[in-house]
C-alpha cells in the first residue's frame, strides 16, 4: 500500500497537474464550466459554447441522466469529445461524480462502481493524465457525531478502488451535509491518510455558515485540487445558490486570496440544481453571465 501510494505521489501528481502547469504559466487560475450546468445541451453543442464564452476548461458531469453518464456515453462518444476538446483548446481536469459516504450496502457497491466506471472514462478521456474526479459525501450536519465512523470506513473503501484505478478523489464540504465545515472535510481525510483522496473547494457552502474566507482557504487550500465556484444568498437553515456575480463574494477579494495561496489551478462554475431546475433556465445565458464576472474580477486582480 505505501509503494502504491508513493507512486500516485510521484508519477501521477495526483492526476491533476497538466490543468494546474498550464495555468501556473500563465500566472493565475484557469476559468472553467461545469457541464452539470448544461444538461439540457448536446455534449459538442456545451463544448462550443464553453469555448466560444472563453473558458480555458469544463467539467464533465457523470451523473445519472447527462449526456456524459458513463453507461450512454459510448466510446466512439468519447473519442470525438477528446478530438473536440483538443480543436477547442479546452482543458479536462475533473469529472463530477454524485456519491454517499453514508449509504447502506447497496449504495456502498454502488459507490465503488461509480468510481471503477468514472476512472474507464478518465483514461479514455486522457490516457496519459486522466482528469480526477469529485464529489460530495453525503448525510446531514446533525448526524456528523454518528456517521463519522461510518464515513471514515466507507471513505477508506473508496481510497482502495482509487488507489488502485491510480486516479485522486477531491472530496467537497457541503452546508448541508454531514462535512460541512472545513474543519469536519480535513478530519475525515486525515483519518484515511490517502493521498488519493483529496479536496474540493466551494466557498459558497462556507460563506452560508459565516466562516471567514481567508481561514477556510487557509485550511483547504494546501490539499485542494480543484475548486467549484457559485453565489448563494441566505444562511445555513435557509440558502438559495446564486450565479457567480449575483450573491455577496467579493471576487476581486477572491482571487487575490487565491493568488496570495498561490493556487493556480482550475476554478470551475458549478451551476447550482436549484437554478438550473427552474423554468426557463438558459445555460447558455448562465455560462456567459459567470464568465463576465468571474474574467472582470480577476483581471482586477494586481
Amino acid at each position: 500500500m505505501i509503494t502504491r501510494r508513493h507512486f500516485l505521489h510521484t508519477a501521477l501528481g495526483f492526476a491533476a497537474l497538466p490543468s494546474f502547469a498550464r495555468a501556473a504559466a500563465a500566472g493565475g487560475p484557469s476559468l472553467g464550466f461545469s457541464l452539470y450546468g448544461m444538461k439540457t445541451l448536446a455534449l459538442n453543442e456545451a463544448l462550443k459554447t464553453c469555448a466560444e464564452i472563453g473558458y480555458s476548461n469544463v467539467e464533465l458531469a457523470l451523473n445519472a441522466g447527462f449526456p456524459t453518464e458513463p453507461k450512454s456515453f459510448s466510446a466512439d462518444a468519447r473519442k470525438e469529445a477528446v478530438q473536440q476538446l483538443a480543436a477547442l483548446k479546452l482543458e479536462l481536469p475533473c469529472l463530477m461524480v454524485n456519491m454517499s459516504l453514508t449509504a447502506d450496502d447497496k449504495g456502498r457497491a454502488l459507490a465503488l462502481q461509480t468510481i471503477t466506471d468514472a476512472a474507464q472514462v478518465a483514461r479514455d478521456m486522457n490516457a496519459a493524465q486522466p482528469p480526477i474526479m469529485e464529489t460530495v459525501c453525503g448525510g446531514k450536519p446533525a448526524t456528523w457525531e454518528q456517521q463519522k465512523a461510518g464515513m471514515v470506513e466507507q471513505l477508506k473503501s473508496w481510497a482502495e478502488v482509487v488507489e488502485k484505478e491510480k486516479t485522486v478523489i477531491a472530496i467537497k464540504a457541503h452546508v448541508g451535509s454531514a462535512v460541512n465545515s472545513p474543519e469536519r472535510l480535513l478530519w475525515l481525510i486525515d483519518q484515511v491518510k490517502s493521498p488519493a483522496i483529496q479536496v474540493t473547494y466551494d466557498y459558497s457552502h462556507f460563506e452560508l455558515q459565516g466562516i471567514d474566507m481567508e481561514e477556510s482557504m487557509k485550511l483547504l487550500l494546501p490539499r485542494t485540487k480543484f475548486i467549484h465556484v457559485k453565489d448563494s444568498t441566505g444562511d445555513a437553515a435557509k440558502f438559495q445558490f446564486l450565479l457567480p456575480g449575483e450573491g455577496r463574494t467579493d471576487y476581486v477579494k477572491y482571487f487575490t486570496a487565491l493568488k496570495k495561496h498561490g493556487y493556480t489551478g482550475p476554478v470551475v462554475v458549478e451551476v447550482s440544481g436549484q437554478i438550473f431546475n427552474k423554468p426557463g433556465y438558459d445555460p447558455v445565458a448562465a455560462a456567459k453571465k459567470s464568465h463576465a464576472a468571474l474574467a472582470g474580477a480577476l483581471a482586477k486582480v494586481v
